[in-house]
């Protein structure tokens, strides 16, 4: 059946499907990418090395927005990732029958990285040019709860299901005397194929329900001139009144949460010997995933619900201390080790609402302050470049410093990075809501 391209399927159609089909596949790689090391014998640092580093095609993608612009739609671009990546990820399934599993993983991984980041390009430009500011405002809980509804479905569920895959896979089968199990590379494949048919699903979803997204009246004819649209890009991004502001609030607004990200999922699994909490892959799922999702969905939808109320230069301060303030948590647990599964997990889930409501803020202010203009997609696209470097870069060093430091010291060392972002968010500046106010 032919896509209607000329009726306009409402927001609710699109935009939840959208984020939840951008959120997937960057998790997969950055986070779930470590789970899965962990279970396959690699150490702290090598994980955190590797993943962290798979941050790159995001901090990278500002130099490429622009030229989506030159060929097709923004609509095709999303579908063409998407179908990209269910190669990628089934091709990264396969490889974990291979001997040389290691780097062939990297490198698909590598590749779906650059896949996603160019989705998300094409994505928010979608929502950009094809939803009005009040939509905007009215959307964007539940783009920021889909979004992490991805995370969460592979984080959680997917992570929980390889813990029955593996039991399935090594029922009456001896354990290995040295090395990884290999019900975990069974495991972990057929996970891998599922985030393939996710995106295939999602692909074919949007074929027949996604915007096309309006292209700018001055659109470059060809590549010389995409090339000198996207050094105009640039140049007119750092003439922003208090760019340089703003760009510190924004890299520093994630801060502490880079050096986490990494090592909490690893903390909750490691051994006790070592001072990990000894959580198998069930409950560490159950923890991100099943309940997980209500505090992460309940915490985009709260942090919407407050902008759009009092607006974002009022609240903006309060949710940097939302996603910051809760990483007492896991100092708590790396000091008290709890053995209660209950208690690890409501401690684990403040955390996670904490992240919900300050994701919100984060994705307001480079929306509303750092993307109005003539190049409003590449604008915001170099605002979530600049976010994705703290990511990249506080991600691969975490597993040394934890390594350096044990668990308990670390998680106060991430007490002290909490610091930086909330002082930072109370100098943020305003200038697009000042000049909208005028």
């Amino acid at each position: 059946m032919p896509r209607p391209e000329n009726r306009r399927a409402h927001p609710l159609l699109w935009v939840p499907s959208l984020y939840f089909a951008m959120g997937t596949p960057m998790i997969a790689v950055s986070v779930v990418a470590a789970i899965m090391y962990k279970n396959l014998g690699l150490t702290n640092p090598e994980i955190a090395a590797y993943t962290g580093a798979m941050y790159l095609p995001w901090v990278l993608k500002p130099l490429w927005a622009p030229l989506l612009e030159l060929f097709r739609s923004k609509r095709f671009f999303v579908i063409a990732m998407e179908l990209t990546m269910v190669v990628t990820f089934s091709c990264a399934a396969f490889a974990l029958r291979l001997p040389a599993y290691l780097p062939l993983t990297i490198a698909f991984f590598w590749m779906s990285g650059f896949a996603s980041a160019t989705q998300d390009i094409a994505g928010d430009g979608v929502y950009l040019t094809s939803t009005t500011p009040k939509e905007q405002a009215l959307y964007v809980g539940l783009q920021g709860a889909f979004w992490n509804l991805g995370r969460v479905l592979v984080s959680g569920a997917l992570v929980s299901l390889t813990k029955v895959l593996f039991d399935w896979a090594a029922a009456g089968k001896p354990a290995p005397i040295s090395g990884p199990n290999p019900a975990w590379f069974t495991a972990w494949m057929i996970v891998m194929m599922l985030v393939a048919a996710i995106l295939a699903a999602a692909a074919v979803w949007h074929y027949y329900l996604l915007p096309p997204g309006a292209k700018a009246a001055d659109t470059p004819s060809s590549v010389r001139a995409a090339l000198a649209t996207t050094a105009d890009a640039w140049v007119s991004f750092f003439k922003k009144p208090r760019v340089w502001m703003m760009i510190t609030a924004v890299f520093f607004y994630r801060f502490a949460e880079g050096f986490i990200e990494k090592i909490g999922p690893l903390f909750l699994m490691d051994k006790r010997t070592v001072g990990g909490l000894g959580l198998d892959n069930m409950a560490l799922g159950n923890i991100n995933g099943t309940f997980g999702t209500v505090a992460f969905v309940g915490g985009t939808l709260l942090g919407g619900l407050l902008a759009a109320r009092y607006g974002l230069r009022r609240v903006f301060v309060l949710l940097a201390f939302a996603l910051n303030v809760p990483h007492v948590t896991f100092f708590y647990l790396s000091q008290a080790l709890p053995n209660d599964l209950v208690l690890i997990t409501c401690v684990v889930l403040i955390e996670k609402l904490g992240y919900g409501l300050g994701t919100v803020g984060m994705m307001l202010y480079m929306m509303q302050e750092l993307s109005p203009g003539r190049y409003r997609t590449a604008h915001y696209a170099f605002a979530t470049g600049i976010m994705a470097l703290n990511m990249m870069l506080t991600g691969m060093v975490s597993g040394r410093i934890q390594a350096w430091l044990g668990y308990q010291a670390f998680f106060g060392f991430v007490l002290l990075a909490s610091l930086p972002p909330i002082i930072i968010s109370f100098f943020a500046p305003f200038v697009a809501v000042s000049e909208a106010e005028a």
